[in-house]
């Protein structure tokens, strides 16, 4: 009998995504399916999952929902990859204007606690002997980040489930904390309103919830793993976490192979690879003429796609950045976030039209075309659970600068003397997380850039060279499901 699971995520590429959150729940499923996994995929029917999935089919109705009497059940397919999707129809509270968390305007949905809420009830049904599907019962529910942290807490003290739970911690910094009054409305016990359950700080946190009820925790790197036990990574939860320290398990992400590979990449012009490295050259050429570039295949392109927030690091890159133009260097920005931000690489970007190009907003194929024209990447986060962006990085041939935190300094080996003779240097870490810190590696990725075009290109090829593919992290996946039955 095939191990059955349910993956439980509020976003899912490519039906829906914000951030790394969605790529990890559109790849790993693939991957744990490729090793005879029975998974199905549970995500609320927004707007554009509903319009992705071309064959949804009511499977079930789902009844004595917290604050909506009913939903529908909807079951399909991702075509690209063949993987079963299970969508919570229910439009009063996923079918409207906006993102999956915020309006139009960037402002939270006031009904979080709900949208949220049903999602990790629904989970906790389908996992339960109160569940509407007679022909499949999961034997593991698989949870992401606090949308989904309620899920433990209600298949333990609502559903007693026999189906085990994972709560996999993408990012510490997001908790879904609300006011007490929603913890009946919600139908949560509130003899379970305590520090020994999923009170924090007289509010309900759905992410605590998650791992104080949870089997078993994973995070996105080992590294993180270790981190968030601290007060510097925990967020105030590094106490419970040090508790279940020995339990939680660090697996680094992977990245999908098919989707970002520069021998096969739609959205590229031409075509590479490690053996043949020429393709990069019109690339970045391409890249170029699309930006508005000087086109100029000496001039070091330094590329950024990422979320405009303190956690990124990339305000440490704002006083430097003039003066690396002044020095030759271009600069390519896609990203969003917060307005100062915003607004100080508008700025520089409008002062010199042809060095620097700065676009806001989510643009996929753009991203991949500043990941593989660029001669490097810029990832200085303050702290990183595990990254993909530099990932890519490595796997497009484009040297990443970063942090040594979370999963930056699990996949990055900085380009030292030592890590250049044995061959395994494939980028650039920061000694510090400063602007100091964060200039001084790009003057050496500079520097070698400019004068050891055959050490850079083995700085290239290792990167090319590795394997970046779920198929190991699926691996340990298993293996923790299997630990659970």
């Amino acid at each position: 009998m095939a191990m059955k699971v349910l993956f439980v995520s509020s976003e899912v590429f490519p039906l829906i995504k914000t951030g790394g959150l969605a790529d990890v729940s559109g790849s790993l499923p693939t991957a744990l399916q490729g090793l005879g996994v029975d998974i199905r995929i549970l995500v609320p029917g927004y707007p554009a999952v509903l319009a992705a999935l071309k064959d949804l089919k009511t499977i079930a109705w789902l009844d004595h929902l917290p604050h909506i009497d009913q939903a529908e059940l909807q079951l399909g397919t991702i075509e690209s990859t063949q993987i079963q999707v299970l969508v919570i129809k229910a439009p009063d509270i996923y079918e409207r204007d906006g993102g999956p968390y915020a309006d139009a305007q960037g402002l939270e949905w006031h009904d979080n606690p709900v949208r949220f809420g049903v999602l990790s009830k629904v989970a906790a049904i389908l996992a339960s002997d109160h569940s509407p599907l007679n022909d499949w019962q999961p034997n593991i529910v698989h949870c992401n980040d606090w949308q989904t942290g309620l899920t433990p807490a209600y298949m333990k003290l609502t559903e007693h489930a026999r189906a085990k739970s994972i709560i996999s911690l993408h990012n510490m910094a997001f908790q879904g904390c609300y006011p007490p009054h929603w913890v009946i409305s919600l139908g949560l016990p509130s003899a379970n309103f305590t520090i020994e359950g999923f009170e924090y700080h007289n509010q309900l946190s759905f992410l605590k919830a998650g791992i104080f009820y949870a089997d078993a925790i994973s995070t996105v790197s080992p590294r993180y793993a270790q981190e968030i036990q601290t007060t510097a990574f925990g967020f105030g939860l590094e106490g419970l976490l040090s508790k279940r320290g020995h339990e939680i398990k660090g697996i680094l992400n992977g990245i999908e192979t098919e989707e970002w590979n520069p021998t096969t990449d739609q959205y590229l012009t031409k075509h590479y690879s490690a053996s043949k490295l020429a393709g990069k050259k019109q690339v970045k050429k391409a890249l170029q003429q699309k930006l508005g570039l000087d086109i100029d295949a000496d001039a070091p392109l330094l590329g950024v796609v990422s979320r405009l927030t303190h956690q990124k690091g990339l305000d440490m890159l704002l006083p430097h950045l003039e003066n690396l133009i002044n020095q030759g260097c271009q600069f390519a920005l896609l990203g969003g976030g917060e307005t100062a931000l915003e607004s100080a690489f508008l700025e520089i970007a409008a002062q010199n039209p042809n060095s620097a190009s700065v676009t806001i907003g989510y643009n996929e194929p753009l991203s991949h075309q500043i990941m593989a024209g660029c001669d490097m990447f810029v990832m200085p986060s303050r702290f990183e659970p595990c990254g993909l962006n530099q990932l890519y990085g490595l796997a497009y041939g484009t040297p990443p600068i970063v942090n040594a935190t979370g999963g930056l300094a699990d996949s990055i080996i900085d380009a030292d003397a030592t890590h250049l003779a044995n061959k395994t240097a494939n980028g650039f870490v920061m000694v510090e997380a400063s602007a100091d810190g964060l200039i001084a590696s790009i003057q050496r990725a500079l520097e070698m850039f400019r004068t050891e075009p055959k050490v850079w290109k083995q700085l290239q090829t290792t990167g090319m060279s590795q394997d970046l593919s779920w198929g190991k992290s699926a691996q340990e996946y298993l293996a923790l499901y299997k630990t659970l039955i």
